[in-house]
């Protein structure tokens, strides 16, 4: 019996939270506020508080309550790879976006050499024996893990050059590929949409639940070889995957 009272605690809630009357930050009634308001137990409650965290609604502080959560989503653009790199060192495209967009951006960049898992050795069309070098980023808006951004090349293209480094390049990854010859004429993109795997759900510190799209791009020369492969997971809670498109016609106007 206990089923039908928890989804009907947790639907008004839910339609509390989405008409604002449990604006962001709101502190939600106690469970024995709850519990008294509909009839029901404790343990039903907490399953209906259960089912509102696993969809990233609310989250709970101990000894403080639960609350709804800021969630301010994130317009992430795969077109943004084109723009103009921010001249300043510390500032990439993300960062530079999102400083824009009012928000409080940071990251942490490590770099390893490692054998590439399959996803991206086939991309990458390197040997099995062959090892690659991973730039490893965790961007954050406001203090808290938003998406990864892990972009792969060959070793034996990027050895010895800045991309080696773990500081952010401030003419970009792309623009030092180039400068060795390896410059990216197209890319292909991928989206899937899945749950997190482990080590996604620490890095990203993603609660119960919470799905995530992975945008996989692979950047090629004019001679058809792959020379970078970037897996981007975005957490489903936090962002809205956005392309810009023209018509055909109106491209090839704008390209004369």
């Amino acid at each position: 019996m206990s089923a039908p009272h928890h989804r009907r605690i947790s639907d008004d809630l839910r339609s509390a939270i989405a008409d604002r009357s449990l604006g962001p930050g709101a502190r939600l009634p106690s469970e024995s506020e709850l519990g008294q308001k509909y009839g029901v137990s404790r343990t039903t409650v907490r399953l209906a508080i259960a089912t509102l965290s696993n969809e990233g609604l609310v989250s709970s502080e101990s000894g403080r309550g639960t609350f709804v959560r800021d969630r301010r989503q994130l317009v992430y653009r795969p077109q943004e790879e084109f723009r103009p790199q921010p001249a300043s060192p510390e500032m990439d495209r993300f960062m530079a976006a999102r400083v824009e967009e009012g928000r409080s951006p940071s990251q942490t960049i490590d770099v390893a050499i490692l054998t590439p898992p399959e996803e991206v050795r086939s991309r990458l069309q390197v040997a099995e024996d062959e090892t690659v070098v991973v730039r490893r980023r965790i961007r954050s808006l406001d203090g808290e893990p938003w998406n990864t951004n892990d972009s792969y090349f060959p070793r034996k293209l990027v050895e010895g050059s800045e991309i080696m480094t773990p500081v952010d390049i401030a003419r970009g990854a792309n623009q030092v590929l180039a400068e060795m010859g390896h410059r990216q004429i197209r890319a292909l993109d991928e989206v899937y949409v899945r749950m997190p795997r482990p080590e996604e759900t620490h890095r990203l510190k993603l609660g119960p639940g919470t799905p995530v799209a992975v945008h996989v791009a692979t950047g090629f020369t004019e001679a058809g070889d792959p020379v970078r492969c970037v897996i981007n997971v975005l957490p489903g809670d936090r962002h809205v995957i956005a392309w810009e498109r023209l018509r055909p016609e109106d491209a090839t106007e704008q390209s004369q």
